[in-house]
């Protein structure tokens, strides 16, 4: 479900009252884990975390006057879904998320190519998700995109 929000805050204010406090709780772990130099905005119809065209002018190879996109938050129709493009692209922070995930969840892991699914907001790995966050700079991401993806 795309949102119209123009504002991260309008977004959650947006969502279903069971969703709120969740997602408010995934923001702040994002911006207080997340190493500087990414920048938080509205992308895509949810709440996105991208490397500034001040640090990366050449923007998003799909469309270049998108900033970089590194990380999204949204609540869907079913769940409550985390896209990290890190894990999506680097084989061993993807492995040691999976290896990890079983040590803070009794739940079985629900996870895309970079898109992590929570059914139950309340048994959302905060902790695990922070440790997460700390793993990846602007710099690394920046590096390994256009190693993978940069056409």
């Amino acid at each position: 479900m795309q949102s119209e929000a123009v504002t991260p805050q309008d977004y959650i204010q947006s969502l279903p009252e069971e969703r709120q406090a969740a997602m408010q709780q995934l923001r702040q772990v994002i911006q207080e884990n997340l190493p500087k130099g990414f920048k938080e905005c509205m992308a895509y119809g949810m709440l996105g975390y991208v490397v500034p065209h001040e640090t990366y002018p050449p923007g998003y190879h799909c469309n270049p006057k998108t900033p970089l996109p590194f990380l999204s938050i949204a609540s869907q129709k079913n769940f409550i879904a985390l896209y990290h493009m890190g894990l999506y692209a680097d084989k061993e922070l993807y492995e040691w998320f999976v290896s990890q995930y079983p040590n803070h969840s009794k739940y079985k892991l629900d996870i895309g190519k970079s898109c992590i699914r929570f059914k139950k907001p309340e048994a959302i790995p905060y902790e695990l998700i922070a440790e997460l966050l700390t793993k990846m700079t602007p710099q690394q991401w920046i590096t390994l995109y256009e190693t993978n993806y940069k056409r």
